[in-house]
């Protein structure tokens, strides 16, 4: 019997195409069991550094856990005493050389030189922009504000203290920047910042970044600093009862690029598992000429897609 195009088979009982199963178990309403909490700040260096691993892990591994982002409040002000004796850190032109050290080590590269010239003065005000957005829109694109405001200080050394680079970026997101700043910058901005103060806390979080996994009965790990792919999906195994997470398919690099708008070579390379001899040809096999144009800041090559 057929019928507007759809095979019905007497044999089966099917109309369309049979799978070949008589009967299977289906989850309709999946419930991801497992938090993942990542305690950060929109000036922490490291979690710069963590950039390329991070979106790597969110990407193949995000289906087995509920991701929440969590500002730690790296920098409340500058006052007269050290802030980081242990790196040498006593004021904001210390954080300069810091910084570079960071990039090129990590090969995430962060200019500084805006620590010297016009420093940020406190990670409060963007932090308070993030948890804005994550309340009154979602998870994703705050994150997705986090990482822009993070190539702004970084990458083009922009004060994202400043309220009028802050409003700059959150427009460019599609979303009210003024309004978004300034509702930061109120009692709601406050409350919602120190509620994730008091979190970070609770989950036991010092330094920045942290990453704490945690399941249904509460048992988890924590892993401290920037690491490698490895040390997260093994964590994210151990709080799934030693189960190891299945991998999801990567994206095209020309669908990541879309989605992201800027990559540097590290985060390609860490993505796709491509050595940097072989990144060039890597490039010319996945990306279509005349879709980006390829830069370079401090000797790293980055592309941003037209």
């Amino acid at each position: 019997m057929e019928n507007k195009g759809l095979i019905c088979d007497p044999e089966t009982g099917v109309c369309g195409v049979s799978e070949g199963n008589e009967m299977e178990m289906i989850d309709l309403n999946p419930k991801k069991k497992t938090d993942v909490y990542y305690v950060t700040d929109p000036i922490c260096s490291h979690c710069w550094a963590l950039e390329p691993t991070l979106r790597r892990f969110k990407e193949q591994y995000g289906h087995s856990f509920n991701f929440q982002t969590v500002m730690g409040g790296l920098l409340e002000k500058w006052g007269d005493g050290p802030v980081d004796p242990a790196n040498g850190i006593h004021g904001p032109a210390d954080v300069a050389g810091h910084w570079r050290e960071v990039g090129e080590q990590t090969r995430m590269p962060i200019d500084g030189s805006l620590m010297v010239d016009n420093p940020v003065q406190s990670s409060f005000p963007p932090s308070s922009v993030f948890k804005v957005i994550q309340k009154r829109h979602d998870e994703e694109l705050a994150f997705e504000y986090l990482r822009r405001a993070r190539e702004a200080l970084f990458v083009f050394n922009k004060n994202i203290g400043d309220p009028s680079v802050l409003v700059e970026i959150v427009n460019d997101l599609g979303l009210n920047g003024e309004a978004i700043v300034n509702e930061s910058e109120e009692q709601t901005g406050e409350q919602l910042l120190q509620e994730d103060f008091s979190l970070a806390g609770r989950l036991g979080a010092r330094g920045f970044p942290t990453i704490i996994m945690v399941n249904e009965e509460n048992k988890g790990v924590k892993i401290v600093g920037s690491r490698s792919l490895d040390y997260y999906v093994s964590g994210l195994a151990q709080v799934l009862d030693g189960k190891e997470p299945e991998p999801k398919q990567l994206p095209a690099l020309s669908m990541l690029l879309e989605q992201e708008k800027l990559l540097f070579s590290k985060e390609i390379e860490v993505m796709y598992d491509v050595k940097p001899s072989e990144l060039p040809s890597f490039i010319k096999r996945e990306l279509s000429s005349g879709t980006f144009e390829e830069k370079e800041l401090l000797g790293e090559k980055y592309f941003v897609k037209k």
